[in-house]
This record gives C-alpha cells, sequence and structure tokens, in this order.
C-alpha cells in the first residue's frame, strides 16, 4: 500500500473513532517541478517566459476523472487570472502562471487541472487551495507519450471560443492582448523565443541541463567571447526558472527574428562543445562564473 493510500485509510479510521485526522503535510520543494514530463523546456517556458502561448495534453490511461475531456488546455494566461476554466463548450484550460503556489509548481497545476475537470461546464476556477504532499503530480496524471506542442499567440483571443465573455471579462482580454509582448518562436533550438520589448529586442532560451552544469558552458565562452549571437549583440544574463538556466541576449532591434536562426545554430554547436568540455575551469573562466552568477535573477 502507498503512502497515500495509507493516509486516506488512516483519515478513515480516525473519522470512524470520532477522532479528527491528521492533516496532510505540505507539497515539498521541488527544485526542478516540470522534470519527468515531455519538453520540460517548453513547460518552463510557458510557466515563466512567455506571455500568450498554449499546448494540449491528454490524461494517461486509467488516470483521467469521469467527465474528463479527449483533451485539456494548458494556457500561460486565462481570464482575471484564474487558475483553470471548464467552457461553456466542455474545454478545459489550465493557466500555468497563476494558481496556488506550493514548493512543486507540479503539484499546483494538477490541483488547477483536476478542480476544472470536477467543475461544471461554463464555470472558472477562481482559486484552489495550496497544494499538499497527497496532492498528484503533473506527472502522474498526463500522459507522457504525448508530446507537448507550444503554439505562441498574438493575442489572448483563444479564451473565447464560440462563446462570448460577459462585460467583465472582454474587459479583461482587451487589457491583456494590449500587455502582450511580440514574441516569436525559433526553430534552430529547443525553446528559444525572440521577443520585443520596445525599442529594444532580446532572445530567451531555456536550456536543459542543470543549472550549475548550464552556467558553466556559458562562462567557458564568455570568456572565450564567445557567447554572443553576432554583432550588435551581447549576453546579458539568465533567469533561474524552475531549476533551469534562461540565457538573454540583448539584440539587433533592426532585424527580425528569422535573422538570427543561423546565429543561433552556430551557438548551439559552440555550448555543446563548452559541456562537453571536463576540464576544470581557467581563472578567467571563473571570473566569467561569477560575473554570470552575479547577474542571475530567480523566478518565482
Amino acid at each position: 500500500m502507498g503512502k497515500a493510500s495509507r493516509r486516506r485509510r488512516q483519515g478513515a479510521d480516525h473519522a470512524a473513532a470520532g477522532v479528527a485526522p491528521t492533516k496532510a503535510p505540505p507539497a515539498p520543494f521541488v527544485a526542478r517541478p516540470f522534470q519527468g514530463l515531455p519538453q520540460e523546456t517548453e513547460w518552463v517556458a510557458m510557466r515563466e517566459i512567455l506571455p500568450a502561448a498554449t499546448a494540449g495534453v491528454r490524461f494517461a490511461d486509467g488516470r483521467a476523472p469521469d467527465g474528463a475531456p479527449a483533451e485539456v488546455t494548458v494556457a500561460t494566461v486565462l481570464p482575471l487570472a484564474w487558475p483553470a476554466l471548464h467552457r461553456a463548450d466542455g474545454t478545459v484550460f489550465v493557466g500555468t502562471q497563476s494558481g496556488s503556489v506550493s514548493g512543486d509548481a507540479s503539484r499546483d497545476l494538477a490541483m488547477s487541472l483536476l478542480a476544472a475537470v470536477a467543475a461544471e461546464q461554463g464555470t472558472p476556477v477562481v482559486s484552489t487551495p495550496a497544494a499538499t504532499a497527497d496532492t498528484p503530480r503533473l506527472q502522474e496524471l498526463l500522459d507522457a507519450s504525448a508530446p507537448f506542442e507550444v503554439t505562441v499567440h498574438d493575442g489572448f483571443d483563444f479564451w473565447v471560443g464560440d462563446s462570448e465573455l460577459d462585460e467583465e471579462g472582454q474587459a479583461s482580454l482587451e487589457r491583456a492582448n494590449e500587455s502582450v509582448i511580440p514574441t516569436v518562436r525559433l526553430e534552430a533550438a529547443a525553446s528559444a523565443y525572440w521577443c520585443r520589448i520596445g525599442e529594444r529586442t532580446h532572445l530567451r532560451l531555456v536550456l536543459p541541463e542543470d543549472e550549475d552544469v548550464a552556467t558553466n558552458a556559458l562562462a567557458r565562452l564568455h570568456a572565450a567571447g564567445d557567447s554572443g549571437l553576432g554583432d550588435a549583440t551581447r549576453l546579458l544574463g539568465a533567469f533561474r526558472a524552475c531549476g533551469l538556466l534562461v540565457p538573454v541576449w540583448d539584440l539587433d532591434p533592426k532585424k527580425s527574428a528569422e535573422e538570427y536562426e543561423g546565429p543561433l545554430s552556430t551557438f548551439t554547436t559552440r555550448y555543446a562543445e563548452a559541456l562537453a568540455s571536463h576540464d576544470p575551469l581557467t581563472p578567467d573562466e571563473r571570473r566569467a562564473r561569477s560575473g554570470l552568477l552575479s547577474r542571475q535573477v530567480t523566478l518565482r
């Protein structure tokens, strides 16, 4: 019998004896909450850096609650920052950038997913309790054989579908569309996204390696003067997000996203070579690493 089953049995025994059941402990901290899911880097991008995007997921065999649709849509943001939504047409949406925040984003989103499936059609999930150690994780609920294919949108019109929002929801949609940062997926590397913020353009790349390993590889490149993406570009630093590293480059604002496919492809080759090196960092590389660490920011 698993731990969760034992806790449920203990709770039933306590209830029969007139004793209050033991409260489940809080969800334990997980440094890489999406590890083990297909396209971990895309889950991190959806959670942390993409403004408007969606992807479809399916329940694993035997894990779908009664009445669950064949596919659920995972989105970055939903109207009024709802954690989830069961639309009137039966479609279920889960927002990755809202909802309860425990020590495990996978459990938080799993809780929102189950709440949305259980909700009546046409009903949003406006809040969820904090996940506990008993809450299943996405890795337990979802079909790991199904690809996680992210679609980037120009706005949040996917909220509406065939139905109409009420006045409050429509106002939220308009405000959200006005705030969307133009974003383009690049094909030269997985989870690479070009974006324009005001007059400046940037590239954000979610690296799949552990943070320390990725930082060392970037430090080797930076010390050698090979961390850029061509003329008029520079590596600004990196975010730490869900246990992965997300380097950010400042780009030439006069160039389009497509013009960086070639430079990004060349960078990925240099990065792979730096990853393969097992030599101790040189003094210059250690200084470069210290500089990168001093500019790192942890998201959430």
